[in-house]
């Protein structure tokens, strides 16, 4: 499965740390193992299906647990029977 998830928290951060939020977010991401890749927008990963969803979820919950007040996550998913594309495989031909 490659799922991207764009964590929009209000706040996104603190005076002191603007993205304070949003980076709380990424470092569930960084913890869970899985082939991530941070974007300007959002955050693409992948891996089998019960650990997206989980890691999903995480990073959801850690901006909250960081201090947002709340938050809006815009998540897309891709998934296939057997052996689909990577990531990398997808952009292969555009780096």
């Amino acid at each position: 499965m490659i799922a991207e998830i764009q964590c929009l928290p209000s706040p996104s951060g603190t005076g002191d740390e603007p993205y304070r939020h949003v980076g709380a977010a990424i470092t569930a991401l960084d913890g869970t193992g899985l082939h991530h890749e941070v974007g300007a927008l959002g955050t693409t990963l992948e891996g089998p299906d019960d650990e997206v969803w989980g890691a999903l979820r995480a990073a959801h919950d850690a901006a909250l647990a960081a201090g947002a007040r709340s938050i809006v996550s815009v998540v897309k998913v891709y998934s296939t029977e057997g052996a689909g594309p990577s990531m990398d495989d997808l952009v292969a031909d555009h780096r």
